[in-house]
């Protein structure tokens, strides 16, 4: 079972709050009421006494502690930024297997932590942006891909490899082979939109059959992963539960946020080495 980690941090943050308020409203005034009823009583008050009838509660003391953290890192997280590590090569050689990452929570709109409800619209995904989104086929999972087409688009994957949006090829630059790859492998300069970033191609793996295209519908995009022949995206997703129309497209309602830095990168903390941060810097 996916740990839902949004709603166990507002879960934590609410009964914090709940005891810091129980304390403030109810026991905090029986214990100053104690206090003051033992300073009437004698004439020298022992400060052993007075400190214990002013000791809060083990669980409200913890509570009042963690509270205001937990709330700081529940506005960061929800509204601001949030941090994610790399599990898999899908977008090579954009982003490499380790690397974390830092996700613009606001860049494509307020939403409210849990259930994920849009408040205030900032902005909306554009072609070329890497985008957090969370799995339409099982939204525990985060996925992170390249925006490529918008509402109303037509995409097409031929099967040499050539992608096309509205009927127009996307313009490609080869760079050359990939290093220690003995040609297997080779990278390209691809322009979405406003976006020039690098991709990758096996030359001798074909996954998408030929003459396969898309619309997308209003209210959705289509992703793909830089790694074009390792990565599971929206050519590939034929979820039966979902209608046909929308196989292989990412609701709004899904959106995570923009991914926008690379701040650290660490392979493989099972072995013993240490981060890196070498990769440090923004995302195209």
């Amino acid at each position: 079972m996916s740990l839902n980690f949004p709603l166990l941090l507002v879960i934590a943050v609410a009964v914090c709050g709940a005891l810091a308020l129980f304390d403030l409203v109810f026991l905090a005034p029986r214990r100053r009421a104690a206090i003051a009823n033992y300073h009437g009583q004698v004439n020298q008050p022992d400060e052993a006494v007075v400190e214990r009838l002013n000791k809060e509660p083990l669980l409200v003391e913890y509570g009042k502690s963690f509270f205001p953290v937990l709330a700081i890192v529940l506005v960061l997280r929800s509204f601001l930024v949030e941090p994610f590590q790399i599990p898999s090569g899908s977008m090579k050689p954009t982003l490499e297997v380790g690397d974390f990452i830092l996700v613009n929570k606001f860049a494509y709109g307020i939403r409210l932590p849990v259930l994920d409800t849009k408040v205030i619209d900032v902005g909306d995904p554009a072609r070329g942006d890497v985008m957090v989104f969370r799995y339409p086929s099982d939204p525990n999972i985060n996925y992170i891909k390249r925006v490529v087409g918008l509402a109303g688009d037509h995409i097409r994957y031929t099967s040499d490899k050539q992608l096309f949006i509205n009927d127009q090829p996307v313009a490609q630059q080869l760079l050359g082979e990939e290093p220690g790859s003995l040609g297997s492998v080779t990278l390209y300069n691809e322009k979405l939109g406003e976006v020039e970033h690098q991709i990758r191609k096996e030359m001798n793996r074909y996954r998408v059959e030929p003459g396969k295209e898309w619309v997308v519908p209003q209210g959705y995009y289509f992703m793909m992963g830089d790694n074009r022949d390792n990565s599971n995206d929206s050519r590939y997703w034929n979820d039966p539960a979902i209608p046909k129309a929308l196989h292989g497209m990412v609701p709004d309602q899904n959106i995570v946020g923009k991914a926008f830095a690379v701040w650290m990168s660490w392979p493989d903390p099972k072995v013993r080495n240490l981060p890196n941060f070498s990769r440090v810097g923004l995302i195209h």
